[in-house]
């Protein structure tokens, strides 16, 4: 029996047998106990690129280093972007290359740096919230996270408890809550606020936890108090009435809240978060059994950093691939992820060299001067963390395959032609990565840095106290239109694999199921098939991120704090094509 982790960018992060040329769910595992997502099991089914090629035609793989080589020596600017179509850790072998070679790196990110930001701002570091103490909870908040699409295997963990479902639509598990807040797009930090307006009302705070472990807690009440409750409520969009009662099903009991990316993807998504775990905290819902507020945690807490970008950076979302005589994209899918297609894919096209380094083909690598393929995850050694559990995956080499070459080899190969520094081989890599940091239970590693009840310690600031918001800059989507939401897809991770098709309306809309609609935003404009989705407020289209076009649609800007995408910061108008 062969064990790995899988690959993908998701909370799970499952345990994987590779037995016979397929992939099975290992049923020993705590978490992830046998079940694989649709992503994972058609993983070997999907056509990966066989053979480099440059210009349009097909080459050696040294040919194709070669030509890497050269015309990264002849650059004066060179950029390597990378994004999350690996997991893995040496995935970021390449850093090691680019940085000697005073390359442009990314900072921040495509999916959740706003929200992390405001997380680090108030507890210093964001931790996941350990799955055991998700099962000793008696109540769990699902805010703007649609957890059976996004980590199913937690749903066995929470099918015997009171569950408060907050997102803009009616998922399929807001229907097993026994209170769904259908707020409008943008309001959570509206909604965080009218809570922690009540919770003080009602004398709710947890008074002996603000005295010990947090700080600035009278700024924060200053702060809330000048939003009046019925202007919260307005913002908010669901009836007060509803929010009181979700608040009554917290008070004096073991709360978990699980936070999603959906509510950060705009310019104060980092205030967002900030006020969630304000509203936690008055509560006293951190560093106690079974309560706690778990958003995408950094699992390597305590690993060693072993690949150091370069000190030149400019932020993810928005890259001028034009700027630079090479682009080197590794992981990622730019033409279709990055928001502002148009400018996007146009910017690339005035790239002197862009080059494609990874398993599929898609919008990027069918623009790309040189195609690199990489080998898959059962082709070399590596290993993960999981940003939903504390969890260290083992991803041994478990096949030998032809196709592709491993990011490990390519950056000894490009090292070699540079006369740079070597890296050591992968499994030198990795127990240097995992030292001494690691502790193994029920035949799993785990990070020994976790505790088991996550900040019941204190907290990772100057002080080890919750530092309260007590402020928070906006810049306001006012457009007329309809609210986008970009949801994950359930066969799809957002360009890799089955991409939907389709935008989904409220049936006020005024359009036909099957009807083409064109949609369009400041920034660019699509065209869709529409399915009609009673889930949805009468305020509200939601596209799935990845869906071809939708990125045609959202904003090239980025957040406020975090340097992250804003991709629902806009409204779009809607028009029948005839």
């Amino acid at each position: 029996m062969n064990k790995t982790t899988c690959p993908l960018d998701c909370y799970d992060a499952c345990s994987v047998i590779w037995k016979d040329g397929k992939l099975y769910g290992d049923k020993n595992h705590p978490v992830t106990k046998g079940y694989l997502c649709p992503n994972l099991n058609t993983y070997l089914q999907t056509q990966r690129i066989q053979k480099p090629r440059y210009k349009g035609e097909e080459i050696s793989m040294q040919k194709a280093i070669d030509i890497l080589s050269d015309t990264l020596k002849k650059s004066t600017k060179t950029l390597y972007f990378k994004g999350q179509g690996n997991f893995g850790r040496l995935q970021d072998a390449p850093i090691h290359f680019f940085r000697q070679l005073d390359a442009t790196f990314t900072k921040g990110s495509l999916c959740d740096g706003a929200g992390e930001a405001g997380v680090v701002a108030g507890r210093g570091e964001s931790l996941s919230l350990p799955y055991e103490q998700i099962a000793k909870s008696r109540v769990v908040v699902i805010w703007g996270r649609n957890s059976s699409v996004t980590n199913a295997h937690f749903l066995e963990l929470i099918k015997d408890k009171i569950l408060i479902v907050i997102d803009p639509v009616k998922t399929s598990i807001a229907k097993k809550a026994a209170i769904h807040l259908q707020i409008k797009p943008r309001e959570d930090l509206s909604l965080a606020l009218l809570l922690a307006r009540f919770v003080y009302i009602e004398q709710m705070e947890d008074h002996d936890f603000i005295e010990k472990f947090t700080s600035d807690f009278d700024y924060f009440v200053d702060f809330f108090r000048e939003f009046p409750v019925k202007t919260l409520v307005e913002n908010v969009g669901v009836a007060l009435e509803d929010v009181l009662t979700a608040l009554m099903l917290m008070d004096k009991e073991k709360v978990s809240i699980l936070v999603g990316v959906g509510v950060q993807k705009y310019a104060h998504g980092s205030s967002v978060l900030r006020a969630i775990d304000s509203f936690a905290a008055m509560m006293g819902l951190f560093g106690k059994e079974g309560c706690g507020v778990s958003y995408l945690g950094n699992s390597g807490v305590g690993f060693k950093n072993i690949f150091e970008k370069g000190k030149k950076q400019v932020p993810f979302p928005i890259v001028d691939f034009s700027e630079y005589d090479v682009a080197f994209i590794q992981g990622s899918n730019p033409a279709n992820q990055m928001p502002n297609s148009h400018k996007v894919i146009g910017r690339l096209g005035h790239t002197k060299c862009s080059v494609y380094f990874g398993l599929y083909e898609n919008e990027t690598s069918k623009l790309a001067d040189l195609v690199i393929p990489a080998k898959d995850f059962l082709e070399k050694e590596d290993m993960r963390f999981s940003y939903g559990t504390d969890f260290i995956g083992r991803m041994p080499k478990l096949h030998e395959s032809e196709i592709g070459i491993s990011e490990v080899a390519l950056t000894q190969a490009l090292c070699d032609a540079f006369g740079f520094d070597k890296l050591a081989d992968e499994k030198e890599l990795i127990e240097t990565i995992v030292g001494n940091n690691v502790y193994e239970k029920e035949g799993y590693l785990r990070n020994k840095e976790y505790q088991e009840i996550p900040y019941s310690d204190g907290f990772y600031t100057d002080d080890e106290t919750f530092v309260f918001m007590d402020e928070y800059d906006d810049e306001l989507c006012e457009e007329e239109g309809y609210f986008l939401i970009t949801s994950k897809y359930k066969y799809a991770l957002n360009s890799q694999f089955k991409r939907d098709k389709y935008i989904y309306l409220p049936p006020s809309c005024g359009f036909a199921e099957g009807e083409m609609v064109r949609a369009i935003s400041p920034y660019g404009e699509a065209t869709f098939e529409v399915k009609i989705s009673e889930a949805l407020r009468d305020d509200c289209v939601k596209i799935h991120s990845g869906t071809p076009g939708v990125n045609y649609l959202t904003p090239d800007g980025i957040s406020l704090h975090g340097d992250s995408a804003i991709y629902q910061d806009t409204k779009i108008t809607l028009q029948k094509v005839v």
